[in-house]
């Protein structure tokens, strides 16, 4: 056990590592993940032997969870909803209009089976949220006619509509399909996803919404729960659970949930894990020996796709809507295949359906030329383009974006003496540039009016600009212990370093601002500014 501890903790340190360096060499970090896993594989250095498809596809469904929940939690529905209907026509048509293009082309060009071909077209149709994700990000592509988040919603929602495709299309090569059971599957597969995900991410939310005092972790563990509910859930019933995760993510992300940005952070950390592991067990899967003989066919398809298949069904949608050349163009080159493709590649190669071809490696093939080509290009094709837009910023489009406002808040606390105690607001003298912003009254939350009471008890919450300089103060702690010559002394008569301040005064589990007449106490703890 130890010796497998080590081996999985060097791995994601390597994995780190080559997050660092991909970015500085412009290489996609999701690229270097899958190579990395090739390189400890059984044709690797490692020689690691791995070959249980089953297991794989089990750990990948898990990861492609959080990947699809996160992809609509992080999506910015203000900055989407423009463009939301293209958006949606791209991650359904569009998938459709890939899946046939590429299929026609595997069965009339390379002569493959009729269903193998439509399957190859099934698997490779959507476009990878995570790759897409990644390269906007850090690259800061800040793309005009609101392009970015046009390409964040059709890459986070089209793996639903790939993985629908690719469940029928198995369920016919396994013969005793009916147009019946077709329809079947259809409406239960987009019923249940998008009544199950709305159910979840509600329920989800009026939980969130009563959890304002719970301990740190809490709502993380729930929100956690939540994507594996809406999954299960819309999978027990025969829906479609990465269409019901995808969906709750996008709901809840644009709530506004206390402790979001906790949340962020979470979900952030969780799903760069879950990448590493996807595509690190991917390329661990993959034996590097295979590619050579599925290399003509596999460049074949992957040329047809990225410049014939992807570009036709965006033209086809996109024009319509009166979308310029430039843009369409930039769309189509953004059609990234990634993770899911090669999880559903997975799903086909475990199905009792025969295949005659080596699908995985074909697809494995496929999202390298992709990610290295495609993703490594999709900057400078921006510029060519001049689709580069320097007045916004990408980061806007996600909703874990927050702007940097330099304001701070403030809380003090009404006592039976305080001079505001049974005043209106707007008779209160206060400290210029301060402005009263809410009043915690028990576990009422009041917004101020002129005419609002100040009322004994009430926690009162203040906002003031922030410096925007570094001032210089450092804080430190002193701890009062029972031999402190300070003990029974007031503030006031306390000698501190020249250009010290005591700040706080934590007591127990109270903490107060003190004043020149606070006595201290044993075990007090003070809180000092220094210049």
């Amino acid at each position: 056990m130890p010796n497998y501890i080590l081996i999985v903790t060097v791995i994601i340190l390597l994995c780190l590592f080559l997050n660092k360096l991909s970015s500085r060499l412009g290489i996609p970090v999701l690229l270097a993940f899958i190579l990395l896993g090739m390189l400890f594989g059984t044709d690797g250095l490692l020689k690691i032997s791995f070959d249980n498809y089953r297991i794989a596809e089990e750990i990948c469904t898990v990861s492609l969870i959080f990947i699809m929940f996160y992809g609509g939690f992080g999506t910015n529905w203000k900055q989407a909803k423009p463009v939301a209907g293209k958006a949606v026509l791209l991650s359904t048509l569009g998938v459709l209009l890939t899946a046939v293009a590429t299929g026609l082309f595997c069965y009339g060009v390379l002569h493959f089976r009729f269903w193998e071909s439509m399957l190859i077209g099934a698997v490779l149709s959507s476009t990878d949220a995570a790759s897409v994700f990644s390269i906007l990000r850090s690259k800061q592509l800040n793309l005009k006619d609101n392009t970015a988040s046009m390409l964040e919603m059709e890459s986070g929602s089209n793996d639903p509509c790939s993985y629908m495709l690719t469940v029928i299309i198995l369920a016919v090569m396994k013969g005793g399909f009916t147009g019946g059971s077709l329809v079947r599957l259809v409406v239960l597969q987009l019923v249940f996803g998008v009544v199950v995900g709305v159910i979840v991410a509600a329920f989800g939310a009026w939980v969130l919404s009563q959890m304002k005092n719970t301990s740190d972790g809490v709502d993380t563990i729930f929100v956690f729960s939540m994507a594996l509910l809406a999954y299960a859930g819309a999978a027990v019933l025969g829906g479609n659970g990465y269409l019901s995760t995808y969906l709750a993510g996008l709901i809840l992300g644009n709530r506004p949930l206390h402790n979001k940005k906790s949340l962020v952070h979470f979900f952030d950390g969780l799903t760069g894990l879950m990448q590493m592991l996807i595509f690190f067990l991917l390329g661990l899967l993959a034996f590097p020996s295979a590619l050579p003989g599925i290399i003509p066919v596999a460049f074949a398809i992957a040329l047809f796709l990225t410049f014939v298949a992807r570009p036709v069904s965006v033209f086809a949608i996109l024009t319509p809507f009166r979308c310029s050349v430039r843009q369409q163009l930039l769309v189509a080159w953004s059609g990234l295949r990634g993770a899911a493709s090669i999880v559903f590649a997975i799903l086909a190669t475990v199905d009792p359906a025969y295949t005659k071809n080596d699908l995985f490696h074909i697809v494995i093939f496929i999202v390298l030329f992709s990610i290295s080509i495609q993703g490594s290009l999709l900057g400078i094709m921006a510029r060519k383009l001049d689709m580069i837009d320097d007045r916004n910023n990408v980061m806007k489009t996600f909703s874990d974006y927050s702007e940097e406002v330099p304001v701070e808040f403030v809380k003090i606390v009404i006592k039976k003496d305080h001079p505001w105690a049974g005043r209106m607001i707007k008779d209160v003298t206060s400290l210029p540039d301060l402005l009263l912003v809410l009043i915690l009254r028990g576990e009422e939350r009041i917004v101020p009016k002129g005419d609002t009471v100040i009322l004994e008890g009430d926690r009162i919450v203040l906002s003031a600009l922030s410096p925007e300089e570094h001032l210089g103060l450092y804080l430190s702690e002193i701890s009062i212990d029972k031999e402190s010559p300070w003990i029974g002394l007031p503030l006031s008569k306390v000698k501190l370093e020249e250009g010290s301040l005591v700040l706080v005064l934590m007591r127990e589990d109270r903490v107060k601002i003190p004043n020149g007449n606070t006595v201290i106490r044993e075990n007090d703890i003070l809180v000092v500014s220094q210049v």
